[in-house]
């Protein structure tokens, strides 16, 4: 994790997901692929910090997130890029650009819930956030053998300190960066099923 600059993970993300959300809230400028696929490579190395529960999550996420942002060499924009599969008639095709910036969403969405639950919490474990973060966005999607790797792999997550730890962060700082994450990738991830829902295209498959 480059760390070199002083800045801490979380509040790298922070930034990034700030500057995003400002683009959506000014409603005069598209999401652009290129920093929104920079902003979704620094959440990266959280699934990495949680362990093997979320080892494919992690391998997913990270695949997806580099064929985005090779896709914005060639696409300006999230609106451009479903547009683009839609008439080439491949939104729902595997390795769509459409279905990778949908899973991507539901990762960044993973990570949003996470946080909430993390940050109502006093407890040292991270089961019951990760368990409902998982349960809520992203097992509706997994077939039975991933969800059972998934719950097998909770007995083994490292605790809030070890995860802060890992990052580099202590517990105020975390808190805020993670509330700074939670407020903004928050209407992030609405433009995104926007953008879906819109064009009739759905958000459950």
């Amino acid at each position: 994790m480059e760390d070199g600059d002083g800045d801490k993970a979380l509040r790298k993300i922070g930034e990034a997901f700030k500057e995003i959300a400002s683009a959506v809230n000014s409603q005069t400028v598209d999401i652009e692929v290129a920093p929104f696929s920079h902003a979704c490579s620094l959440v990266s190395p959280l699934f990495g910090c949680l362990g093997i529960a979320f080892k494919f999550a992690e391998m997913d996420y990270v695949a997806k997130v580099n064929d985005l942002a090779k896709t914005s060499s060639s696409i300006s924009t999230l609106s451009a890029l479903l547009d683009h599969d839609i008439e080439g008639n491949c939104v729902r095709k595997a390795g769509s650009n459409s279905r990778n910036l949908l899973r991507v969403k539901r990762g960044l969405d993973m990570v949003r819930v996470l946080f909430e639950h993390m940050l109502a919490s006093d407890d040292n474990s991270l089961r019951n956030p990760a368990s409902t973060a998982y349960a809520e966005v992203l097992a509706p999607h997994h077939g039975w053998a991933i969800r059972k790797a998934v719950a097998a792999g909770m007995y083994v997550l490292p605790t809030k300190a070890q995860l802060l730890a890992r990052l580099n962060e202590d517990e105020a700082t975390a808190r805020i960066q993670m509330q700074n994450y939670i407020n903004a990738s928050a209407p992030v991830i609405l433009y995104i099923n926007k953008l879906f829902l819109t064009r009739e295209l759905g958000i459950d498959w």
